[in-house]
């Protein structure tokens, strides 16, 4: 997969990956309850048991490191004991930044499946790919494409609403 414009087929997703998805869009509703950009993530291990499950929450923490997939591997990371989630796939609705993108590389995930590509922020194959950056000591795998009407639809009522506050 060269780029996220080429969308993974839908074939290649089973439905242990639509129920992750599905969880991580329940917590980005969640970040749109609160006021947050609705992103939500959820972190799995390798037997697919749900390690961590997060939304944005820079406005109520305060914190612009706040992000769904942050908080999620944080979580995880405290609920397995390590640092490292060899054989875990982070789950999230839209396309990781720069900063998500390296956190999940540092946590040596296996894979990270996003929903909505964002072509002004993502590092996970629309800006660069620090995923698979060869430079890097870990390659993270991908999928996209999983839902990514549903999560852009969030997106799109989320931005529509702000923009109607004036």
């Amino acid at each position: 997969m060269d780029s996220p414009a080429e969308t993974t087929p839908s074939w290649v997703f089973d439905a242990s990956d639509d129920e992750a998805m599905v969880v991580a869009l329940a917590e980005a509703r969640l970040a749109a309850a609160g006021g947050e950009i609705p992103i939500g993530a959820v972190v799995v291990d390798r037997e697919r048991r749900v390690l961590s499950r997060s939304h944005n929450r820079r406005e109520r923490d305060h914190d612009p490191t706040a992000h769904a997939e942050i908080l999620a591997l944080r979580e995880a990371g405290r609920r397995s004991g390590g640092w490292r989630l060899d054989g875990a796939t982070l789950y999230v609705t839209v396309e990781p930044c720069a900063m998500c993108a390296a956190a999940c590389v540092l946590a040596r995930l296996e894979c990270v499946v996003w929903a909505a590509p964002d072509p002004k922020g993502g590092f996970a194959g629309s800006l660069a790919n620090l995923l698979e950056d060869p430079r890097l000591n870990h390659r993270v795998a991908w999928r996209s494409g999983l839902r990514a009407a549903d999560a852009t639809q969030l997106l799109e009522i989320f931005f529509a609403k702000l923009r109607s506050r004036g």
